[in-house]
């Protein structure tokens, strides 16, 4: 029951991110901005460890704080907040890369995790492309819990394989190019949605200030 129960909030949270993402990630920015930064803690944390994913309570610690800072942070600078979660999708992007080569822990998947990381926060800003660089977040992001949900219903992941690597499609995806492609063909309806959707749409500070008060 655990897992239906997580499968269900797993495919309504990703349709809801993958094909509404734009606005909803807005919104709710402080909230990305803390699992932005626990998921950087605790995953730098086993990469330099060499353990799982939360698996020590050090890497829980370096979470929960960094995740703090990156709430606090997103909350007070709203551009800063972006480019934040923007360089832990980054920082994640780099971590796959360097698994899919197999370099799964150590320092030098540590290294290219947080330099991916930190130039796609400043290619944000730089190039003033935050609205993009969102939507493609929250595509991809939403097509992966999708495609997470149908996998807790198929038993092809468990929650103890999510809980003790943090990402535990990963290696479905690299087994399986059906999957792959799945996931692919999703985050591009989603993709296309949110740029149709919100062609004409801004989400500006005046409204995140408004939303947090």
């Amino acid at each position: 029951m655990t897992t239906v129960i997580a499968a269900l909030f797993a495919a309504l949270f990703g349709a809801a991110f993958c094909f509404y993402g734009y606005r909803v990630f807005m919104v709710m920015l402080p909230i990305w901005g803390f699992f932005g930064g626990f998921w950087l803690g605790a995953a730098g944390t086993a990469l330099i460890l060499g353990t799982g994913f939360l698996a020590t309570v050090t890497g829980w610690v370096v979470g929960f704080g960094l995740g703090l800072v990156g709430a606090v942070f997103s909350y007070l600078f709203y551009l800063g907040g972006v480019a934040w979660v923007a360089g832990s999708f980054g920082a994640a992007l780099g971590a796959g890369l360097m698994a899919l080569l197999g370099f799964e822990s150590g320092f030098l998947p540590f290294v290219v995790a947080a330099s991916s990381g930190l130039m796609v926060a400043l290619l944000t800003l730089i190039l003033n492309i935050q609205r993009y660089v969102v939507i493609a977040i929250s595509a991809l992001g939403g097509a992966k819990a999708i495609l997470l949900a149908v996998l807790l219903f198929l038993g092809r992941v468990s929650l103890a394989d999510l809980q003790a690597t943090g990402n535990a499609i990963q290696p479905v995806l690299q087994d399986s190019l059906f999957w792959s492609l799945a996931w692919i063909i999703i985050a591009l309806v989603g993709l296309t949605v949110q740029l149709r959707t919100n062609r004409n749409y801004t989400f500006n500070k005046e409204q995140f200030q408004e939303a947090w008060g």
